[in-house]
């Protein structure tokens, strides 16, 4: 036979598959697509927060070479003028910036003062477009932003009331500011608010614009020798590189999953493929005989995965832009994990990553092909031409050892420490694990049929003989739900686990019948007079004071949170991971960090360290390490009789109040109404409110978590159905020969039940056994090093149950489904050979 006929022969057998097996290939292209589109939408989204961010903190910094910053609550003023005067300081632009406090809404406003004069040739977007010199330094004037004006719905001319201390203040909307790249906030004099928020002597920043040919890093060098403990002198862009850092585990934990959905996929391209090769064989064989060579079989074969893989990307990318516009309008530029709050990006369409997507979709079909490619290709074509060759192909058990192997390299992944501040070794584990157990199915499903106990009747006895005797033809539909129910049985495991631990974490730190805050923002505060005025409320039995400030410990990491509080018994008041060591008579005072310190600094129980406080260097003990589930950057507690004698800073941001027996909370309003001037500023919430607000904003930033599971589990399970419904089709001469002996119609149906039943029973076995090993990675090394958070097992057995339960039905309707489109055919027809 010439070439052009062979091709022609060749190119009339892989079309008629694709017109045979539309349904089971349409399948397979939604998977891809699926997975290219959860992969591109989490990308573009993350992007799109990053770019805007960064964006919006580059229009902010405007042509700062260095900024000099420390605590939020500022720094001594004397240093400005000290930095301005140094030889290569072209222009030292002194900032205060507050978060303060909106009477009336549920939010804040960033507001910074600045020196209009100086922050013009440093930071102009920092600088409000006034009608008059004069409106800029008139005291009550601020200047917003466009996206804070349209946050707010507050146009020049209006007035916003702000709370300063325990008085609120009428702002006049003085005008707008230039655009702040996408950023909420607010400008006003540095005087102004230096007297309005209690900020005299005090700046929370300081712009740098070096002069020509100044250089930087030099010139950082000679600034921060002067600096005291705990100001630093940095670049704008390492600000915002520690935010992004923060976020950045989240952000990869949603691109694993993503791909992890692609994975799956992958996955179902394999059992369509696996299944339409084997079904094929005598084809390729006959091919072989008429000169195609095995190189030209392999390519052929993988150009029809590859078709798959194009299709399924350009199904993808559209959708992928679609459910990122989507994520945006409901869950925000952070998917509602909190990091970016204020942002409000746009999808800009990223041709780079819809490249990348669209060739790993093609590249995950094409590897999803390759065994069943490289299997059609090594058949023997005589062997190949005999009935019952396809069978043979599937049934073939490969060694265990590549398996055992990736198993043992996953466990061993997990005892590896993180790799540039991410878990890659547990992400590699949980990878090693998925597949060293896919390797391994054909000996773990004809372990467990082995020893599966038989039925009752010829029904049931022949659905086990059969799957006892072609174990490969179960395995290869099973590769997808295995993982797919892996994946969401480890997530439920983690989440269920985070959620419990979360909640006892809650119930530790909230003791108190009663909370009192003064509002958000760092400008309300509960002063001496307000604590005294509170204690002395009738029905008050105890009542405790807690301050909240920060540090600056690294530039490159986010400011660590500062606790003071009362520590009457912090050993049985904190959550505590591990045994105290507390400070003998000799040694410098307790303090007790979260994980996040130990992980990032090494602050270990027993260690000695220096915190800087009111500009120097204070030494203390760490005398254990607590869990704290709501700051993510780390927090630190001291005791606060000891943080006022270092600080000399009295006032309080939060009050809890155990009330005397009898006392009601409307009778605790009622005295706090009246004995506290100013008492509509303050908001009371119990316990039990707190916690359902923060399982509340919990469930919301792991909605697209159970999206992503979601999506993961519905490919798995069509993958199922597509490899069930092409066994039973293909076996359609089976089921006319049983006809022949006197089997009916209800008892084909009932064998066929009870394979798709034991195969599903296998496959979700198999995954939730894989999934709460996953589960274990996830808990112990993933959210551990990414998050810095440890958790207590917690498995949700009901929610698992149901899940399997609903699954195996699902898989029985299927199984149903395609038995009678099988045995549509007349009995006889069924059993003549077609080929």
């Amino acid at each position: 036979m010439t070439a052009s006929a062979l091709r022609l022969v060749a190119r009339a057998a892989f079309g008629g598959t694709f017109a045979r097996e539309r349904g089971r290939l349409a399948l397979a292209v939604l998977a891809i697509a699926l997975g290219v589109a959860l992969g591109y939408a989490i990308q573009l989204v993350n992007r799109s927060a990053i770019d805007e961010f960064a964006s919006g903190m580059a229009a902010l910094s405007g042509a700062a070479d260095l900024e000099v910053r420390g605590p939020r609550a500022g720094f001594d003023e004397a240093l400005y003028p000290l930095l301005a005067r140094q030889d290569g300081v072209a222009i030292a632009s002194p900032v205060v910036e507050v978060e303060a406090a909106l009477a009336g809404r549920d939010t804040t406003l960033r507001i910074a003062g600045v020196d209009a004069f100086r922050a013009a040739a440093v930071t102009p977007a920092l600088v409000g477009n006034a009608d008059a010199a004069l409106d800029l330094l008139t005291p009550r004037n601020v200047f917003l932003s466009p996206a804070a004006a349209r946050a707010l719905s507050a146009a020049p001319g209006a007035t916003l009331a702000v709370r300063a201390g325990s008085a609120e203040v009428p702002l006049a909307v003085a005008g707008l500011t230039p655009d702040g790249g996408g950023q909420v906030y607010a400008t006003m004099d540095i005087a102004a608010a230096q007297d309005l928020f209690a900020r005299t002597g005090r700046l929370t920043r300081i712009d740098i614009k070096l002069a020509p040919g100044a250089d930087v890093a030099t010139m950082r060098e000679r600034l921060q020798a002067l600096l005291p403990p705990g100001v630093v002198a940095a670049s704008p862009a390492a600000g915002v590189d520690a935010t992004a850092r923060m976020s950045r585990a989240y952000r990869v934990n949603l691109d694993v999953l993503a791909l992890v959905a692609l994975f799956t996929g992958a996955l179902l391209v394999f059992s369509t493929q696996a299944l339409s090769v084997a079904r094929r064989r005598a084809q390729f064989a006959l091919l072989r005989t008429l000169g195609l060579t095995r190189r030209r079989l392999v390519a052929l074969v993988l150009a029809e995965a590859g078709a798959i893989g194009v299709a399924g990307a350009l199904a993808g990318l559209p959708l992928g832009y679609a459910f990122a516009s989507l994520a945006l309008r409901h869950f925000g530029a952070d998917l509602g994990a909190g990091f970016f709050r204020g942002a409000a990006p746009q999808v800009v369409v990223d041709v780079q990553g819809a490249l990348v997507f669209a060739l790993l979709g093609v590249l995950a079909a094409v590897a999803g092909s390759l065994l069943p490619a490289r299997e059609a290709a090594r058949a023997a074509p005589a062997q190949a031409l005999k009935a019952g060759g396809a069978d043979a192909a599937l049934d073939r058990l490969a060694s265990p050892w590549p398996g055992a192997a990736l198993l043992a390299a996953g466990a061993l992944a997990t005892r590896l420490p993180p790799m540039a501040d991410l878990p890659l070794p547990g992400y590699l584990a949980i990878a090693a694990m998925i597949g060293g157990t896919l390797m391994l199915l054909p000996r773990i499903v004809k372990a467990l049929l082995s020893v599966a106990p038989g039925g009752r009747g010829a029904p049931a006895n022949l659905a086990l003989a059969q799957l006892r005797g072609s174990p490969g033809q179960a395995t290869v539909g099973l590769a997808a739900i295995v993982a797919s129910v892996a994946l969401l049985a480890s997530m439920a495991i983690m989440v269920a686990s985070f959620r419990q631990s979360l909640d006892d974490w809650l119930g530790k730190l909230l003791p108190a019948d009663a909370y009192v805050r003064p509002g958000g923002g760092d400008t309300a505060a509960l002063s001496p007079d307000d604590q005294r005025r509170l204690a002395a409320l009738p029905g008050v039995r105890r009542i405790e004071f807690l301050r909240t400030q920060s540090l600056l410990l690294d530039p490159t990491l986010p400011r660590v949170i500062l606790l003071a509080r009362t520590l009457d018994d912090p050993v049985d008041r904190l959550p505590l991971t591990g045994d105290p060591q507390l400070p003998g008579p000799l040694d410098p005072p307790a303090v007790w960090v979260t994980e996040t310190l130990q992980d990032l600094y090494g602050y270990a129980p027993g260690r000695r360290i220096v915190l800087p406080l009111s500009g120097r260097d204070v030494a203390f003990t760490v005398a254990g390490v607590w869990r704290d589930y709501a700051r993510q950057q780390g927090a630190v507690l001291i005791d606060r009789e000891r943080y006022i004698a270092l600080t000399g800073d009295r006032d309080a941001d939060d009050a809890a109040v155990w009330l005397a027996a009898g006392t009601s909370l409307d009778d605790f309003r009622r005295a706090l109404a009246a004995g506290v001037p100013g008492a509509s500023r303050f908001g009371v919430t119990t316990a039990d409110e707190l916690r359902r607000f923060s399982l509340a904003v919990f469930d919301r930033t792991f909605a697209v978590t159970y999206a992503l599971e979601a999506a993961a589990v519905a490919i798995g399970l069509a993958g199922l159905t597509a490899s069930f419904g092409a066994l039973v089709l293909a076996r359609r001469r089976e089921f006319g020969m049983l006809r022949h002996i006197g089997m009916t119609r209800r008892q084909i149906g009932a064998m066929l039940a009870f394979e798709g039943l034991a195969v599903s029973g296998v496959g979700v076995a198999t995954g939730l056994v894989l999934g709460g090993a996953i589960s274990l990675v996830l808990i112990r090394v993933v959210n551990r090093q990414s998050f810095h958070w440890s958790m207590d097992v917690s498995v949700p057995w009901g929610g698992l149950a149901a899940f399997a339960a609903t699954l195996l039905a699902l898989a029985l309707l299927a199984t149903l489904v395609a038995a009678r489109q099988a045995m549509s055919d007349d009995a006889v027809r069924a059993v003549k050979d077609d080929w």
